[in-house]
Order: C-alpha cells, then sequence, then structure tokens
C-alpha cells in the first residue's frame, strides 16, 4: 500500500519528480563509472604485460627494472652480458627469452632492439598477442617494426624509410644516417607501451653502433634486459632465486605483475580522489531530493491532513515519505545503471585501443555493492528530515474550511 500511494503521489508531481531522477541517475553514473573503471583499469594495468613470467636485468630497484624495460621510462642503472643471457637462456625450466636493448630512439620514440620472439611470445591484456595491421616482423637488419601510436603520430607506411639517432632524448645530435632502416611492419593498437616503440633487431642495433662492415659479427656485447617464459609456473620462484644469486654478474629478476601491482598502489591517492569527488556529487543529489520531498509537504498539506483524519498515524506518513524517496533512488539508480551498460559497450573498444582498458562489461562485484548500500543508508537517513516534519503536522489547521 505504502508504495501503491507513494507512486500516485509522485506521479502528481510528476515534473519536478523527473528532475531528481534524472539528478540522481546522473550522479550515480559518475559514481558507478569511476568505480568500473578503476577497478577494471586496474586489473588491464596490471596485464600491461602478461605470459611473462620474469624479467631480468642488472640489480637495481624492482620498480626501476618495471619501468625501463616494459614503460621506457628512466634509465638502466647497468647492462646485463651476452654470456650471463646466454646462460640463463639455458636454464632447464625457461621455455623462452625475449632480449631487450635500449639506448637509441626516433623522433622522442624510444627504439626496443630485440628478437622475432619479441612477436611470437609478448602478451598483454587478458593473454592477448601482438597483430600486425600491416606487413610483418623484421626480416633483415636494416628493417623496422613501429608501434601503433609512432606510425599514427609520425605518418609512417610500410616501405617508408627513416633513420634511427642515439641516446633516448627526443633531439638527439648523432644520426645514423649511414644505416637507414625500411618500415617492415606496423603493429595493431594495443593501448600499452608497445604503441609507443619502433623495434628492431639486435643485429640493426649493433650494426649501427659499430664501424665495421656489415659481413662482420653483429653478436651484441651486452643487452638491457630481458624476458623469461618458464614452462611451469611452480618453477618460477625456483628460477627467480637461482638468477638473483647468479655469481657471475650483479642481476635481478622480478614477477611482472608483482611489481605493476606495486606500481598502482602508488597511484592510490589519485584513485581514493575520484572516489571522493564522485561520493560528493551524489550526497549533493541526494540533498536536492531530500529538499524535494521538504519543499512537497508545503503542497501537500491538505493531503496529509486528510490521511490523518481517516486515521493514518505518523508511522504511516512516516513510512510513506521514505517509500517515495526510496523510489526515486530505485528509479534513478536503474537509469544509471542502464546508461552505464551503454556507454560501457560503447566506449569499450576506444578505452581498449586507446589506453589498454580492456572492460567486461558492467561488474556488479567489488565494491559496488558496497557503494550502494551505503547510497540507500544515507538516502534513508536524508529522507527522515521530510518524513518527521510529516509526523508532526497537526490536521486541524488544513482541514478547516
Amino acid at each position: 500500500m505504502f508504495i501503491k500511494l507513494a507512486w500516485r503521489s509522485l506521479m502528481h508531481r510528476r515534473g519536478s519528480v523527473l528532475l531528481a531522477i534524472l539528478s540522481v541517475a546522473v550522479s550515480l553514473f559518475v559514481l558507478l563509472g569511476v568505480e568500473q573503471v578503476r577497478s577494471q583499469a586496474k586489473g588491464s594495468f596490471s596485464r600491461t604485460v602478461s605470459g611473462v613470467d620474469l624479467i631480468v636485468g642488472a640489480r637495481t630497484g624492482q620498480l626501476n627494472l618495471l619501468l625501463y624495460s616494459v614503460f621506457g621510462i628512466g634509465s638502466p642503472s647497468n647492462t646485463v652480458s651476452w654470456e650471463a643471457y646466454r646462460e640463463i637462456a639455458r636454464l632447464p625450466r625457461v621455455a623462452w627469452t625475449i632480449p631487450i636493448a635500449l639506448g637509441d630512439s626516433h623522433k622522442g620514440y624510444r627504439v626496443v632492439g630485440t628478437s622475432r620472439d619479441f612477436f611470437r611470445h609478448y602478451r598483454y591484456g587478458r593473454d592477448r598477442a601482438l597483430e600486425f595491421s600491416v606487413g610483418r616482423a623484421f626480416a633483415d637488419i636494416h628493417e623496422v617494426v613501429l608501434g601503433a601510436e609512432v606510425a599514427r603520430q609520425l605518418g609512417y607506411r610500410s616501405g617508408d624509410s627513416l633513420v634511427l639517432a642515439h641516446g633516448v632524448g627526443s633531439t638527439s645530435f648523432h644520426q645514423h644516417d649511414e644505416h637507414p632502416f625500411t618500415v617492415s611492419g606496423i603493429l595493431r593498437p594495443t593501448g600499452t607501451p608497445a604503441d609507443r616503440a619502433l623495434y628492431v633487431s639486435l643485429e640493426g642495433v649493433e650494426a649501427i653502433h659499430r664501424a665495421e662492415a656489415e659481413g662482420g659479427d653483429l653478436t651484441p656485447s651486452s643487452i638491457t634486459a630481458f624476458m623469461l617464459g618458464l614452462d611451469s609456473r611452480v618453477a618460477t620462484f625456483q628460477v627467480q632465486r637461482r638468477i638473483n644469486e647468479y655469481r657471475g654478474e650483479p642481476l635481478l629478476a622480478i614477477l611482472p605483475g608483482v611489481a605493476l601491482s606495486e606500481l598502482w598502489q602508488m597511484l592510490g591517492a589519485v584513485e581514493k580522489l575520484l572516489l571522493l569527488i564522485s561520493a560528493l556529487v551524489v550526497l549533493a543529489s541526494l540533498l536536492g531530493v531530500c529538499i524535494l520531498l521538504l519543499t512537497a509537504l508545503r503542497e501537500r498539506r491538505r493531503e496529509i491532513a486528510l490521511l490523518r483524519a481517516i486515521g493514518a498515524g505518523p508511522l504511516f506518513l512516516f513510512l510513506l515519505v521514505q517509500a517515495e524517496a526510496l523510489l526515486v533512488l530505485l528509479l534513478g539508480a536503474a537509469v544509471a545503471f542502464a546508461g552505464l551498460a551503454a556507454g560501457l559497450w560503447f566506449a569499450e573498444p576506444l578505452l581498449a585501443e586507446r589506453y589498454g582498458i580492456y572492460l567486461g562489461g558492467l561488474a556488479a562485484g567489488g565494491q559496488v555493492p558496497v557503494l550502494m548500500g551505503a547510497i540507500l543508508t544515507g538516502t534513508l537517513t536524508l529522507a527522515t528530515i521530510p518524513a518527521l516534519g510529516a509526523c508532526r503536522q497537526s490536521p486541524d489547521r488544513y482541514l478547516r474550511v
């Protein structure tokens, strides 16, 4: 009976009620949208590189190794000798390796020296492999593969020629003009740091730094870091300990997932700030609903007096006003969830391509139930103010002719 009477009362004031529902829907859309993107962006961030069991480099901090080997940020403290790399690559539990050589750039984008195994084994997101939008992987020491952003921003196409530069700055005074590279392929967008790099062979990196003829031995003497894939996840800690205790030179092996989680925790302040701003938006909307109900009491004095006259007690009126507030909240939440589901469906490919955020649709888990419970409690608490006003209203004054 409360719900039916509350519904008819709301329909009698449908204009102002519709605005209240829209206000609640927009605020909940913002709050839940931030929570959805936050929670799923965290998962996507932790999968910036997936399928890699260990990242190995010269002994330094865990985050420093992660930043320069995966994100291209910062500089390595030292290099890894080719002999150490080959020895570790031959360990029994190692299934594959991806060598990484840094130190060159092209118009502000880093150049990564690697092997063709990079395109076979590197994974991102939910175990997604790298794909080519145009062309193929490099097959010659003077061929280069471009990330999607590099090709888009610089306007390169397959078959174009370019020159690399020494150093990782946007401006370099040492161009490797004597060794131009030809674009052999362009990667599809991944939304990861792979989009912002150029990939050449290790032999190509050696060729531009050596004075010998191209036909000489181009085996590198050292590399910056390398990634490992093991034949069993059970052996991860065993191999990690063996590398960290390697006697030939000081090395560090890190678990990329753990390092990425640690890096995300450093961004926790921004994450909490976004939630706080969204919560304040919702609070402002709920205060608007409270004001709407208080204003409506002035227009409903005779209605409430009639209800009191026919036997409705204070508790009945209290629950009636609470039911109206609950209906406004539920209708606003329904609109917000519907809009959010449509928005996530529409934005998912764009977020995946541009920012590497892979959304799995509308997720009702995580903190969503907690947030909705807090919003429901806040709504009923704020609705107590107009509800108590309805209870205290005397019927005698408004029933006089």
